[in-house]
This record gives structure tokens, sequence and C-alpha cells, in this order.
């Protein structure tokens, strides 16, 4: 799909795999609204092609506000979901039963976000004239992660929420069929992204030792490529691609 002078909404932007996939789509010419939290906005690149607006995934008005604003920029084409969060609780740990609260916030912001996010952008995409002859309009990517098949200790509520997006996915693509729109998955698996940058050299050498080949963590840069195969090769659709390197995560 041929995405020069369109327009895309990029989530969880202002860094990390989102960052990434934003720049790589500026990149091929297409107008970037990128949607993060505020604080994170505050220290988010300055790539030209690239606007952000300020917003929390499960905030519906505020989504819906970004998706009007991609969408103001020129035909919404792409969408690609990588706001998330991913905190660590046992079912049954030592203080007690897992909080309540915070699997819900796992769910709402993971799950519920990228749905949110999805369902919106796709109104919007349905409304676009389609491209070519077999009447394709557009293509969203959600992101899962590996914790979707191997979810580790301490990680009920990610592995969870991720196992939903990666669910998703397939039923998603057969629901936009009908208007042209075609939904990806990705799962990750160990990368270099903000959500490691609080550990040590030593924790992210023995994460990078335990990836069968390439030996090291995954790049943002890789995944914003994986992205870009999606846009390039328009018989990939209802799939979850696994990027990670033959990982396959233990127990813990």
């Amino acid at each position: 799909m041929d995405v020069t002078d369109t327009s895309a909404l990029v989530t969880g932007a202002a860094s990390g795999l989102g960052a990434a996939t934003a720049a790589m789509l500026a990149g091929r010419g297409v107008r970037v609204t990128g949607l993060d939290l505020p604080a994170a906005l505050e220290r988010a690149p300055d790539v030209p092609g690239v606007r952000y607006a300020p917003a929390d995934v499960t905030d519906r008005a505020a989504v819906a506000a970004a998706v009007e604003t991609a969408a103001g920029q020129g035909p919404l084409r792409t969408v690609v979901n990588c706001a998330g969060i991913a905190p660590s609780a046992r079912v049954l740990g030592r203080g007690g039963v897992h909080d309540l609260e915070l699997f819900e916030t796992v769910l709402r912001v993971n799950l519920l976000g990228t749905f949110t996010v999805l369902a919106l952008a796709a109104e919007h995409i349905a409304a676009t004239d389609p491209v070519d002859d077999d009447g394709q309009r557009g293509l969203v990517v959600n992101t899962a992660s590996v914790a979707a098949f191997e979810g580790q200790v301490g990680q009920a509520a990610y592995a969870a929420s991720k196992g939903g997006v990666h669910s998703l996915g397939l039923t998603a693509a057969r629901d936009l069929a009908s208007a042209g729109i075609r939904v990806n998955t990705i799962a990750p698996g160990v990368v270099e992204t903000p959500m490691l940058a609080t550990v040590s050299d030593e924790f992210r050498a023995g994460l990078a030792a335990g990836v069968p080949f390439p030996r090291r963590l995954g790049r943002p840069g890789e995944f914003a490529q994986l992205v870009a195969a999606f846009l390039d090769n328009d018989y990939l659709n209802g799939t979850t691609v696994r990027m990670d390197g033959a990982l396959r995560m233990a127990p813990r």
C-alpha cells in the first residue's frame, strides 16, 4: 500500500517502538500524529513530519480527538498501537492477592486502549476512497508481546492483556475486511525500550543471553521495519508475527 501523502496515527509515539515507527512513517512521506501522555510528550523527539497529540488511550474523547486530528492531515491509512504498560505482580504474592485495580488498569490501557484506537480509527479509514482495485483502504498494526504466549511469573495482568490483543487481531481483520482494512499484530520479545531503561546493564545482558539468535536485545527500528513490511505486503492480514530472535520465555 502506497502511503505517500497520507496520514497516520501512532500511539505511544514519544519513545521506543512508537517513536521509531512514527519516524519510519514520516520518512515515507506520511503525515504522522503521535499520541502519548502529556508528560511523555515533553521528552518526545522532534521529527519532521510528526506532530504530537496529548491523550490517554483509555480516554475515549481524547482518542476521538486525536483520530480527528490525524484524519484532518490527509486520508487516514495507517494506525499503529504501541501504547502500553507492564507492571509486575503475582496472582498471590507475599503481600496477598494481586491488586484488582492494577489488573483492571493494565487491561484498560493495553487491551481496551488498543481496541478504542482501532475502532475509532477504522471508522475514519472506512470513509476514505480505496487505494487499489482490491478495495484496500488502510492498515492497523497492534502490539502484543511474547508474554501473550509464555507469560512469566508476575505477568498475569500483562500476559492476559497482550493475549487479548493477539486474539483481537484475526477477528478485527475479519470484521473490517468489508471496509478494506487489514489488521496485523506484532509480538515483540525483549526489546531495548524505555521499559528496560531502569534496569541494570547486568540484567539487560542476562536477558540478551537468553535470546537464541541474534543474541542481543531487539531494537525499536526492527519493529518499525516490520510495520513497513506490513505496509508493503498487502496479503499480510489477520496474523501475529513474533519478533523475538526465537526466544521462548522461561517461567521466570
